[in-house]
C-alpha cells in the first residue's frame, strides 16, 4: 500500500497552544458533567491535574534545543517525554490497585483529554503550510 503523497511532504511544527487548549478545554467540559451525574470529584481531580503536570513537563522540555548540535537537551527531552507517560501509567495504575473505581475514572477521563490534544495536534500539524 502506498502512502498518500501529501502525508510524507514535510511541514512546519504547529504551536502547541490549540491542542493544550483543547485538551484543558475538555477537562474543564468535563467537570459539570461530573457535578451533574455525581461522579467522584476526586478523579475529575486528579485526572486533571495529572494532565497538567504532564502539559507543564511538556512545556518545559519543549523550550530545550533539538537536533544535532544539541544532543544532551535532545536526550533530556527523549527521556522526559518517556517520563512524562510512565509518571502518568505509574500513579493511574497505583491508584487503581486502591480505589478501582476512580482509578478507572481518572484514567478515563485522562485518556480522552489526551486523545482530544492528539487529535487537534494532528489536524494542526497536516493543517500547517509545507515546508519549501
Amino acid at each position: 500500500m502506498q502512502v498518500p503523497a501529501t502525508l510524507m511532504r514535510p511541514r512546519t511544527v504547529p504551536g502547541r497552544i490549540a491542542p493544550v487548549v483543547a485538551g484543558g478545554s475538555l477537562l474543564l467540559v468535563a467537570l459539570p458533567i461530573f457535578l451533574v451525574t455525581g461522579w467522584s470529584l476526586k478523579a475529575w481531580l486528579l485526572a486533571a491535574v495529572l494532565w497538567t503536570a504532564s502539559e507543564g513537563l511538556g512545556l518545559l522540555l519543549g523550550r530545550l534545543k533539538l537536533g544535532i548540535d544539541n544532543t544532551g537537551s535532545s536526550g533530556v527531552v527523549a527521556f522526559g517525554m518517556m517520563f512524562r507517560a510512565i509518571a502518568v501509567m505509574i500513579v493511574l495504575i497505583a491508584v487503581a490497585a486502591s480505589n478501582k473505581h476512580l482509578g478507572l475514572t481518572a484514567a478515563l477521563l485522562y485518556a480522552v483529554a489526551y486523545t482530544m490534544q492528539l487529535g487537534v495536534g494532528l489536524l494542526t500539524f497536516f493543517a500547517a503550510p509545507e515546508k519549501r
